[in-house]
């Protein structure tokens, strides 16, 4: 992740491009990994949500803009701000990445 760590050391914010993979993808490699799948049912919310609550856990200049298309997927990207992920999910995450 060199261009996050630079993007932080630089003060720049880092905005990940399809943040949840592709909508149009057959088989979305983001949502799907198993690692997201196995953390999200472990900690009781959506893969969407643990995969957004990941990618704002890696530093603080992340900023989502994970588009939706219905209010119901808006109110859960939002309740992603009170998601905590323990270590065990930032490691496999991470280490998934």
């Amino acid at each position: 992740m060199p261009v996050l760590e630079e993007c932080y050391a630089r003060g720049i914010a880092f905005v990940p491009f399809f943040p949840l993979g592709s909508a149009f993808a057959q088989d979305n490699p983001v949502l799907g990994n198993p690692h997201l799948v196995r953390n999200a049912q472990r900690l009781g919310h959506t893969r969407a949500q643990i995969a957004l609550a990941w990618l704002l856990s890696l530093r603080p200049n992340v900023l989502l803009i994970p588009g939706t298309s219905s209010v119901q997927h808006l109110e859960e990207n939002l309740a992603v701000a009170d998601i905590e992920l323990d270590q065990q999910a930032r490691d496999e995450l991470t280490a998934a990445a």
